[in-house]
């Protein structure tokens, strides 16, 4: 580990210095790369300097042991080295983990209705804008692809993107059933349902991530519909396309311009085919995004949203906070932060 670490403090090292060559200033494009990798590599080159400084005070220290007039000053020092160096040491191992190569890109996200009828769409769009929320306090642009709105509001599935770095990495433990426990307006009794929604967060597939071949698309132009006739668009704007060898089918309807709810659909379409190569890949289950996010009954969640207890649930991980609003207002990170937290420590008790 020792060596790796320092090859990766040599690169650092070589890069910082090219990133000062006026040839490399010039090439935007080289650059950019270089200086994203560098920051990439810069807390892994800190927390070894770190490290090694911890280790050169634990010998200066040591030296001192026997000199009775430095005996408690350097028993205390080489008791603060050692513990820098264990916990520089610990944070290395974590640093080294392999990286998620989607973790940087920006995201997918699929929201549907799952058991509950009514009461599940309405959840759609209360989960819809908390992701929404979240987005805005990270400063990420979130856009609407595609919506299939209901009479009262809610959606029977809703498609949106999540730009911005490194929104994968943080939204990627969002995929799942997540189930809501409240009193529907609508119920007079007051008797407490349960409902179930289930989110895919997909990594945004860029060109280079899956070839498209053109023959192999279906495309259809429509009139876009909305609830109620609200937003009726007049012109055939609204795109479907048609991914013919698999089957898959991608809608757009957002937009008034055809070329860009097309820009959008092929941006949707681009992120699925990905997702279900890479579950090919893993052998993960068959059925593309079912996988993920299973297939909206009752029994099977990855969080609960209990309204009348003010508490969300993540069971993955055995976390429960009596914070509801605030979390539903787009307050998410202490779940994310506990969810990435567990998958570290899984790592590492795998990697070792």
């Amino acid at each position: 580990m020792l060596e790796k670490l320092r090859q990766v403090e040599e690169k650092y090292d070589q890069m910082q210095a090219q990133l000062c060559d006026p040839e490399v200033i010039a090439d935007m494009g080289r650059y950019r790369g270089l200086a994203r990798e560098t920051k990439r590599l810069e807390p892994v080159v800190e927390t070894l300097r770190v490290y090694h400084a911890a280790l050169r005070a634990q010998q200066e220290a040591g030296a001192l042991l026997d000199d009775p007039e430095f005996r408690e000053l350097a028993e205390e020092e080489l008791a603060r080295a050692k513990q820098v160096a264990e916990d520089s040491w610990s944070q290395l191992k974590i640093l080294l983990l392999p990286r998620d190569p989607n973790d940087d890109k920006s995201v997918i996200v699929e929201i549907r209705g799952g058991a509950g009828g009514e009461e599940a769409a309405l959840f759609c769009a209360v989960l819809f804008r908390m992701y929404g929320m979240y987005a805005e306090a990270k400063h990420w642009k979130a856009e609407l692809i595609n919506a299939n709105e209901t009479e009262l509001g809610g959606f029977k599935e809703i498609c949106f993107s999540i730009e911005g770095d490194g929104a994968y990495s943080r939204l990627k433990f969002e995929s799942g059933v997540h189930r809501v426990q409240r009193v529907p307006e609508t119920e007079s009794q007051g008797r407490i349902h349960t409902s179930t929604v289930t989110v895919a967060v997909l990594p945004e597939a860029e060109d280079v991530d899956i070839e498209v071949n053109p023959a192999d698309l279906q495309i259809d132009t429509f009139r876009a519909s909305g609830a109620g006739g609200q937003h009726i668009n007049k012109t055939e704007s609204a795109i479907r396309i048609t991914h013919l060898p698999t089957g898959t089918v991608v809608e757009c309807q957002d937009e008034r311009s055809q070329h860009k709810n097309r820009d959008r659909a092929m941006k949707v379409l681009r992120s699925r085919l990905l997702q279900a190569e890479q579950e090919k890949q893993q052998a993960a289950i068959a059925g593309e995004r079912r996988a993920q996010v299973g297939t909206g009954d009752r029994s099977e969640r990855i969080r609960t949203y209990n309204y009348p207890q003010g508490r969300v649930s993540d069971h993955r991980i055995g976390l429960t906070l009596y914070k509801i609003e605030a979390i539903l207002n787009g307050d998410l990170d202490e779940i994310v932060d506990a969810l990435i937290t567990a998958d570290t420590a899984e790592k590492l008790r795998m990697d070792n």
